[in-house]
């Protein structure tokens, strides 16, 4: 489903669609709201970052676990702002949490599962793996020293150090755990990108 909000193409899912109803179907929408929830705020950061150094992006797609925002104006821009672009998704993600765990400290229940989820998201993303903003901020960084492929080269390195211990957990959780694939998901989704998506910087 497409929908065009000024000069930019938005995208959506019908998957994500089909995962929203079947949410509702299993009356489990109040995790799969948080976890949405999150996700908007991370990329919501990154826009508005976008927005104040005056660049707005061109297409975005939502998609299930995650928004792929089209940036055309990536080379034009310093160092520095692009840092601030990626790194603001996450920072968005740890203010929210922030200000909604101390919400829940004064006694409202009802924010722990929304700042959880996105205490979550911002952890997650900062990870210095391949398609995520840890690893294109790793990327950023190494390009100061080397050559865009070899600068590629190290997060694809980095991306298998991090993947190989983190799938081994993921099974010593599952077993331990009454069956809890979410860290098993995590890996299996990381692998996924990578080889979908392969992801390029340079």
């Amino acid at each position: 489903m497409k929908l065009k909000l000024a000069q930019t193409e938005i995208e959506i899912s019908y998957f994500l669609i089909c995962l929203v109803a079947l949410s509702l179907i299993l009356s489990v929408f109040r995790d799969a709201f948080c976890a949405v929830l999150a996700i908007i705020i991370h990329e919501s950061g990154h826009l508005l970052m976008m927005k104040i150094f005056g660049y707005f992006p061109k297409r975005i797609k939502i998609a299930p676990f995650e928004i792929v925002i089209t940036d055309e104006k990536r080379h034009e821009r310093q160092l520095v702002q692009n840092l601030l672009i990626i790194f603001s998704g996450p920072a968005a993600n740890f203010i929210c949490f922030l200000l909604l765990y101390l919400l829940y400290l004064i006694g409202i229940e009802m924010m722990l599962p929304i700042a959880a989820a996105n205490l979550s998201v911002g952890l997650f993303n900062i990870l210095p793996v391949m398609s995520l903003d840890g690893g294109q901020i790793l990327y950023l960084l190494l390009c100061r020293n080397h050559s865009p492929v070899r600068s590629t080269q190290l997060v694809y390195r980095a991306t298998f150090l991090i993947l190989f211990p983190t799938a081994a957990l993921g099974f010593l959780v599952l077993f331990h755990s009454h069956y809890n694939f979410s860290l098993l998901f995590v890996c299996a989704y990381l692998i996924f990108a990578l080889i979908v998506r392969q992801e390029k910087y340079d």
